[in-house]
């Protein structure tokens, strides 16, 4: 096996190809750095290789294995962080200038549980500053591109993890998404991502936009998620956890993934009463919807709409927490912040205490109504992006034939993700076909709040129904 099948492998295989004695855990971190080698250099998905640290814990890994040790749940699997994620040890640029040169003296939760998995930590992968657009570019670092098409970006937040893991650097990752940025890049780059129910990853020392931001850790195959959903979920029992932590049982992802989606009713909406698609977006999305049919499930048009907008108030609620968190950088002569998050910290310090107010108001109003939609449905799906994969810094303004207003969170990329952070629902994105170009798409699957294991069965029989893992980008 050479290292690009190996590399395509789903984690829990080349886990299992570990214990069975077939590879060692060093041989298969090797086969990853070939990989980074050979294709970062046209991706750009990593800012911080630790190729070292790799290879000793890889060693680790084959010393607790030949020993008897109980093997973690990722023994030996290559992993890369987003370089939001706080790594004990290894630069944490955030992708921001002033933390160029930032090395931290802890981990944050996700990456601490982790270690804890003895998956192995490759490094630190692309971002934007602070997360702050649905492209991946910085003024640190060079933009990371999308493997189907080097023209093209990514997504963002999660832009560099999503490009190694679609050209086969390795199978699992690690994002975080505040408004789409793990579902968005996955569906850009033809993988699977999924966002938890709000507070279900816990928080320590950073938390950010606690209204708002759900960490992921794991994309590609439905399967290999669910086991990192099931290790990486679940309170910390210490008083340093950040409010907003769900503290009830983590429940259990793998137990019932295959139990298929037989009898389910979906609820399907096209534009959510207020967004637009491309056409080659409706055809794809449409044609996918029968594959959950097609997996036993009963798929009816959900009628639902929403007022105000969701994006609107989402906008209000991350803006200011812009200013709260990044404020004094703003202020400080001696940083320069991106276009992009000055865009966002000017915004913030418009919106008023009544505004914030209101918007939580908003947003407490659309969970009662979203969860009155759950008492009819099991699931809802949408699509996860109105648009393919635009190329850098070429944001479309016009979807299915309407001009779109601008200066409101990227309108061409949010319509169907941002609203399900502050809604708190689990959701994922699929891959569900391809636009005219070529571009990967995605189908975004939503359950109701603290029931992720129901996304999960959802996106395994969408999995069954209609195979994806078998096609690869032209950089791989």
């Amino acid at each position: 096996m050479n290292d690009r099948e190996l590399m395509f492998l789903p984690a829990h295989e080349q886990r299992q190809m570990i214990l069975d004695g077939k590879i060692s855990s060093v041989e298969l971190t090797e086969a990853s750095l070939r990989r980074i080698d050979e294709l970062d250099s046209q991706l750009n998905a990593f800012v911080t290789l630790d190729a070292d640290g790799a290879i000793a814990a890889a060693t680790e890994c084959d010393r607790k294995h030949a020993s008897g040790e109980k093997p973690g749940s990722l023994l030996g699997v290559p992993i890369g962080v987003k370089d939001l994620e706080v790594t004990n040890g290894l630069r944490t640029a955030l992708g921001c200038t002033a933390f160029a040169d930032w090395v931290p003296d802890y981990d944050s939760a996700v990456v601490g549980r982790l270690r804890s998995a003895d998956a192995v930590i490759m490094g630190k992968t692309n971002t934007p500053e602070f997360g702050n657009s649905a492209e991946t570019f910085t003024d640190l670092f060079p933009s990371a591109n999308n493997p189907w098409d080097v023209t093209r970006h990514p997504g963002g937040s999660s832009g560099g993890t999503s490009a190694a893991i679609a050209s086969g650097m390795f199978s699992l990752g690690s994002g975080t998404d505040g408004g789409g940025s793990v579902r968005l890049p996955a569906s850009f780059t033809g993988i699977f991502g999924h966002k938890p129910t709000h507070g279900r990853t816990p928080r320590l020392r950073r938390a950010i936009h606690a209204v708002l931001q759900l960490h992921q850790h794991d994309w590609a195959n439905v399967p290999r998620r669910a086991i990192v959903s099931h290790h990486a979920h679940g309170h910390f029992r210490t008083r340093s956890t950040r409010p907003g932590s769900l503290k009830s049982p983590v429940p259990d992802c793998i137990a019932g993934l295959e139990d298929g989606i037989k009898g389910l009713k979906v609820g399907f909406s096209m534009d959510l009463g207020y967004a637009y698609v491309n056409d080659d977006v409706a055809r794809v999305t449409e044609e996918a919807v029968k594959g959950l049919e097609d997996a036993g499930a009963t798929v009816v048009n959900a009628d639902i709409s929403f007022d105000p907008v969701p994006a609107e108030y989402w906008w209000k609620i991350w803006t200011a927490g812009q200013v709260a968190m990044y404020g004094h950088l703003a202020e400080d002569p001696d940083v320069n912040l991106t276009d992009y998050t000055m865009e966002m910290v000017n915004a913030g310090y418009g919106v008023t205490g009544a505004d914030y107010a209101s918007a939580l108001r908003q947003a407490e109003i659309h969970r009662i109504q979203v969860g009155q939609l759950f008492d009819e449905f099991d699931l809802l799906v949408t699509p996860t992006t109105a648009v393919e994969a635009w190329p850098h810094r070429k944001t479309p303004m016009e979807l299915g034939g309407h001009k779109l207003e601008e200066g409101i969170a990227n309108p061409s990329a949010l319509p169907f993700t941002a609203l399900w952070n502050i809604l708190w629902n689990p959701c994922a994105s699929v891959p569900c076909g391809f636009s005219d170009s070529g571009m990967p798409l995605g189908l975004q699957i939503i359950g109701p709040v603290d029931d992720d294991p129901i996304v999960f069965r959802a996106s395994r029989a969408y999995e069954l129904a209609r195979p994806w893992t078998s096609t690869r980008p032209k950089v791989s």
